[in-house]
């Protein structure tokens, strides 16, 4: 299979684990981001993946050259993979993760590449 990619907004800073907000405004950018990684995968045309495993590169394109530790990004992006996860029908639980650094574009990007393992 060829791997397919999906690219999604920087997440919200409410999604970071670092992040002190009131549960109730955490759910609401959770849901909303799981919404949002599931309709661009439609768009994007990820298919249903029949596979035992995913594997999924997550290249993170910051909106500035502030540091940020690894991580974080990757506990901010949960509910882009829970969204993932329900368009491609593959249990997140089953998801290889390699995350990577990329350069810094105007109002971020991460940019999830998906390979059936």
């Amino acid at each position: 299979m060829t791997p397919l990619s999906v690219d999604l907004p920087w997440p919200s800073r409410t999604l970071h684990p670092n992040a002190r907000v009131h549960w109730a405004r955490k759910a609401k950018a959770t849901k909303a981001a799981k919404m949002d990684a599931g309709i661009a995968a439609r768009k994007a045309q990820i298919p249903r993946i029949d596979a035992e495993a995913l594997k999924v590169t997550a290249i993170f394109s910051p909106p500035d050259n502030r540091v940020r530790d690894i991580d974080g990004m990757l506990s901010s992006i949960k509910a882009y993979l829970d969204g993932i996860s329900v368009v491609v029908g593959i249990d997140d639980s089953k998801f290889n993760i390699e995350l990577c650094r990329g350069l810094p574009v105007q109002g971020g990007n991460v940019r999830l590449i998906l390979e059936a393992l």
